[in-house]
């Protein structure tokens, strides 16, 4: 007797969508393909989707809580500031994310992406300035280092995807890391504006935990 196989979910349908994405870009998305990878026909898609257009749709909301909403609420069970950007750096640059990443922000124009990587794209930079200004940046300097923050890891992903012996493993990702990771938290130099206060005394905002604010201080003088 023949084992009849699992009804397949709409999650199944949403899920190797989002493969095909990251092996192909959008141009994976298509009923014929995607039912032939799941071992299944069109009657099964067309039981949870109307068209393609709603199965893009389904797997890009899959995206947003995966690739953002779920990273986000893991890294801030972290106990303060600059944990929490280290644990989002960590997490993001785990190379199994980055094809998806990169072919979704390359179609970031198509009208059936544009909305969503805006809205990822600004929860994102927000949760970064916000770990800044917890830290003791002004608002305005939180702004920009969370978007510098954030073209560092779209070129860092593109060369995972594109030329991935350029970067590091093990512990030379783990020092590649705690560079990207000083640079975004350094104390603005005197006379700069950076924190809240715009003075350089006190509590340091580029100060890492294991570094005093006034050794951040004169290292910058």
């Amino acid at each position: 007797m023949a084992v009849r196989k699992p009804r397949l979910g709409p999650d199944d349908w949403t899920a190797a969508a989002l493969t095909a994405i990251g092996e192909q870009g959008l141009a994976g998305v298509a009923v014929e393909p995607l039912a032939a990878r799941l071992g299944t026909t069109k009657g099964s898609f067309y039981w949870h989707f109307a068209n393609r257009d709603a199965l893009l749709e389904a797997a890009l909301s899959s995206w947003d809580e995966t690739y953002t909403d779920a990273i986000l609420r893991t890294v801030d069970a972290e106990p303060d500031p600059a944990a929490r950007l280290r644990a989002l750096f960590v997490a993001v640059t785990a190379s199994a994310r980055a094809p998806v990443e990169v072919h979704l922000h390359a179609a970031a124009d198509h009208p059936a992406v544009a909305p969503a990587m805006r809205r990822a794209v600004a929860r994102r930079t927000a949760y970064i300035a916000a770990q800044l200004t917890a830290l003791g940046f002004n608002q305005a300097e939180a702004d920009r280092r969370a978007l510098f923050a954030y073209a560092t890891y779209l070129g860092h992903i593109q060369l995972v995807v594109r030329i991935p012996e350029a970067v590091p493993q093990g512990p030379a990702l783990e020092a590649y890391l705690g560079t990207v990771l000083a640079a975004l938290l350094e104390q603005p130099a005197a006379g700069q504006t950076g924190t809240g206060s715009g003075s350089t005394s006190g509590t340091a905002a580029g100060s890492t935990p294991d570094r005093p604010s006034s050794e951040a201080s004169s290292s910058n003088r």
